[in-house]
């Protein structure tokens, strides 16, 4: 046997190693590279014929097939393994799974999310898992949107603190750490700007527009040390993300500088001849996606005969492809995969996946996205009880027995507490029941669970959502994926609703737990509708008929539409998908077990027409409603109640005039007028009051999170470069404008509930 090849010698530099392995591999060994194949249907053909660089939804079984196979090739290029570990190891059997981003986004707390990052790629690396396909920078615009519980929300700036700490979670002290895997900015950019709210349309967009709101969190990652990007499905000005040479060379790769790698989103290559057709064949199709820059094509097996073509026809060169393929092969040297091909670790699986300490991170995470929109003083229950050792409410002495009903087609159901990316959503065949329920506690779990041992705690499901039918164009698309089944409303039950009542009227604690399932909810799973699907409001209309005091609790990915009983309720809490650990967290804080401390990342409508209901719209509109109806969103984004009380008060700017490369300097005082301890997230929004183009009326700039101690107040001193205070310009370009500009600090972005000052910004 001779001396081993320059590439694998791991004393050299990483550029002389991929120099030396790029030199030795064929065309087809190059197309391979570049091509991200799906492991669902046998990796085998993969493997051997295809020479894939990369596999995803890869089961335990074929992840360890594959890697056998890799190893008899004739190069020996390592895989990498990729998934889509979300919000938790999604598709792992017994890993921790989080509350959804919406969720994580409700904590506005980075340091929490970046915890959740860290512990999923402990879990992920242990499996083999090298590479996830999160955070999702996407910004909420139209809520009929399938893909919101994927977002951080509808604020740029929170997008930008949320995803950086979870890129920071993910890829760890560097990509030479074992526990790190890499992090993907997606989908860039401005996928989410859908038009009615279809998922993967035309996104109707300028590049002003896109530099204004969509790319400023990705520009931030970038910057920071994000390795991948995954591109957007949609098409832009008539040209698909995929092929945009704008966007990917002029301001990705030029502007910004980004070396790092770019992935499609799953077939976009193909979409281009068999969706978009704007190419006639696959040759066509792989040129154009190569020149743009991209690096690694998913799940488009078409691009590997494709590509090869479009170098033999002429119309691509061969050392196009090589500057991709440097790329992935620069990412598997760096990872250190040809000496460590980090293969599953049977005994790192047993210690680290559902570990104790994650079960604990998952409950804080819950915890803290939990949303109290509206109470009239019945939050919390019996006033407010303390834990013993074991968790269990304690009552005060006085309080004798009681009956909580739990109500509703959500209450009890395990795993759309989880929502999508979970297990049971689909995109993985290996777990076809989802995560084991003993891991999970539902709404009804946790008030068993937790309730002092002299209650009683009853249960109606009240309602059923939904059943499923087909697709009646097929059940499947063109290039062979499944389509969703279609979702039909259900009927009102007399006889469930019945029931509900019948439990409501007996008990001395109600409460109703509606939203949305995992039928109605991903990627091609846009509704037309925001109103609560089935029964739902059949069922609410009902228990407020009683008369009784209820609260709603909404499980859902997204806000939704809430009818005139939900709004009446004596208390709304929202919960987005809580995660495995949810139900307990509800139950803890109706109980008054814990503080309510979640602020809304994203802002509930009143009806579906009302959509986009983002706070910081553009300004310049006849009037502020539409004829027949309001435009108010039913609630705001930076929304959320304590079970205490805090004023705001003595908001001075202490810069009244300041210099472009100064900083605003402000103080406010807030006071803990109630009872109970709380944790204020106290938010600062900058308003430009004359701008030389149409903009946002205030947008957020910075927050913080406070602790006080009932009556305490704490005088605060804010801080803000005036660099923060930009617009873009219509020449495209960010820029600060001198003039006046008002100062607004509060507990939420609605008009009436902040301070104002003003600083003026000298030329």
């Amino acid at each position: 046997m001779g001396p081993k090849p320059p590439y694998l010698d791991p004393a050299l530099p990483v550029e002389e190693r991929v120099d030396d392995l790029l030199g030795r591999m064929t065309l087809p060994e190059k197309a391979g590279q570049m091509l991200q194949l799906n492991a669902k249907e046998g990796v085998r053909h993969l493997v051997e014929d295809l020479h894939a660089g990369s596999i995803l939804h890869a089961s335990p079984e074929r992840m360890r097939e594959a890697a056998a196979l890799t190893a008899q090739t004739r190069l020996r290029i390592p895989l990498l393994v990729a998934e889509d570990c979300i919000h938790g190891h999604s598709f792992w059997e017994g890993a921790t799974i989080y509350p959804t981003q919406l969720g994580m986004a409700a904590t506005w707390d980075p340091e929490l999310v970046e915890r959740i990052a860290r512990a999923t790629a402990v879990e992920a690396a242990a499996t083999g898992v090298h590479w996830t396909f999160s955070p999702v920078l996407c910004v909420t615009r139209d809520l009929r949107w399938g893909r919101v519980s994927e977002t951080f929300g509808e604020d740029p700036h929170l997008i930008g603190e949320l995803a950086s700490a979870m890129v920071r979670g993910y890829q760890g002290d560097g990509l030479d750490d074992p526990t790190a895997i890499l992090a993907c900015a997606k989908h860039f950019a401005g996928y989410s700007e859908t038009q009615g709210g279809r998922d993967a349309s035309e996104a109707d967009i300028s590049r002003r527009k896109l530099r204004s709101w969509f790319l400023p969190p990705f520009e931030r990652v970038a910057r920071e040390g994000c390795r991948t990007f995954m591109l957007g499905y949609q098409s832009m000005d008539g040209v698909p993300i995929t092929v945009n040479d704008w966007l990917l060379n002029e301001v990705l790769r030029g502007e910004w500088g980004y070396t790092g790698t770019l992935v499609t989103d799953w077939d976009n290559v193909g979409r281009m001849v068999w969706e978009q057709k704007i190419y006639a064949d696959y040759a066509q199709a792989s040129a154009a996606a190569v020149r743009a820059g991209n690096d690694m094509v998913m799940t488009t097996p078409a691009f590997f005969e494709g590509v090869q073509e479009a170098v033999e026809k002429g119309t691509l060169a061969e050392a196009e492809i090589d500057a991709a393929v440097r790329r992935i092969l620069t990412l598997k040297f760096e990872l250190g995969l040809f000496e460590n091909p980090r293969h599953p670790d049977a005994a790192r699986q047993a210690e680290v996946i559902g570990s104790g300490a994650h079960t604990a991170l998952n409950l804080e995470a819950a915890r803290r996205s939990l949303v109290l929109l509206t109470n009239d003083g019945t939050l919390p229950f019996a006033g407010g009880l303390t834990a013993d050792a074991t968790g269990r409410a304690r009552p005060d002495a006085s309080a004798g027995p009681r009956t909580v009903a739990v109500i509703g087609p959500n209450a009890d159901d395990a795993q759309t507490q989880l929502g999508d990316w979970a297990g049971s959503s689909g995109q993985a065949d290996w777990l076809p029941d989802g995560q084991p329920r003993a891991m999970i506690r539902t709404v009804l779990d946790g008030f068993r669970d937790h309730v002092p041992a002299h209650w009683t705690v009853s249960y109606a499901p009240g309602a059923r959502m939904l059943d499923v039918g087909p697709d009646p164009e097929g059940a499947f698309f063109p290039d062979g994926q499944p389509r969703p089944e279609v979702v039909h409303p259900a009927a009102p039950d007399a006889e469930l609703i019945a029931g509900a009542v019948a439990a409501a009227e007996a008990a001395d604690h109600v409460v109703a737990v509606v939203g949305d399932r995992i039928e109605l909810i991903g990627e091609g799973k846009s509704t037309a509708t925001l109103e609560l699907v089935g029964d739902q409001v059949a069922l609410l209309d009902a228990l407020a008929a009683t008369g009784k005091p209820f609260a709603v609790v909404v499980i859902s990915s997204k806000p939704l539409v809430l009818p005139p009983s939900a709004l009446g309720a004596a208390a709304i809490v929202y919960a987005a998908n809580p995660g495995m650990q949810g139900g307990r967290a509800v139950a803890e804080l109706l109980l008054g077990l814990i503080e309510p401390t979640g602020r809304l990342p994203v802002s509930f409508a009143r009806h579906a027409g009302q959509q986009p209901t983002y706070y910081n719209q553009v300004r310049g509109q006849h009037g502020t409603r539409y004829a027949d109806l309001t435009q108010r969103p039913a609630f705001v984004f930076g929304e959320g109640l304590s079970y205490s009380t805090v004023a705001y008060t003595d908001l001075e700017v202490l810069t009244a005039v300041v210099g472009a490369s100064e900083a605003v300097r402000a103080r406010v005082t807030v006071t803990n007028t109630g009872e109970r301890p709380a944790r204020e997230t106290v938010q600062l929004y900058v308003s430009d009051t004359v701008t030389s183009v149409t903009w946002a009326e205030k947008e957020l700039k910075a927050y913080r999170q406070v602790e006080l101690a009932p009556g305490q107040s704490r005088e605060l001193l804010l801080e803000l470069p005036v660099s923060a205070c930009t617009l873009v310009d219509a020449e495209g370009r960010r820029v600060v404008e001198p003039g006046r500009f008002e100062l607004l600090v509060g507990p939420s972005s609605r008009d009436e509930a902040l301070l104002r000052g003003e600083f003026t910004v000298q030329g």
